[in-house]
């Protein structure tokens, strides 16, 4: 609110919750939960209306989860990059710069990226 004023504050906050809404009922029926994700949005100098930027439900920028296999108070299988930072975490290499995967993690994380687009949009 700060920084954007309450009156964009407003509307970012309804847009976002809006679109989650969507996205989340329509994920559900294709087997995925949204577990979290992120909008940016911007303004049009030209207009002062708000607009949606960047990015929008891709595996960088959300948590994709296999609803039959959800448990609560468990880590959840996902389909999005929490594979590549847990493989980072245990390798003892989050954080650190250059760091470079291996081919196998690569074609992982390639795996995942595209079991979510394939969950999620039915395509193969």
């Amino acid at each position: 609110v700060a920084i954007v004023g309450e009156p964009y504050a407003s509307k970012i906050a309804s847009l976002a919750i809006q679109l989650y809404k969507v996205a989340h009922e329509y994920a559900l029926t294709r087997g995925v939960i949204i577990a979290d994700t992120k909008f940016e949005f911007g303004l049009d100098p030209e207009t002062n209306e708000v607009v949606l930027a960047d990015e929008v439900l891709t595996p960088d920028s959300s948590r994709f989860w296999p609803k039959d296999s959800y448990e609560i108070g468990r880590g959840q299988q996902s389909f999005d990059k929490q594979f590549l930072r847990d493989w980072l975490t245990s390798e003892g290499l989050k954080g650190k710069p250059g760091v470079r995967m291996t081919d196998e993690i690569a074609q992982k994380t390639s795996a995942k990226y595209r079991e979510a687009w394939e969950r999620i949009t039915g395509g193969n």
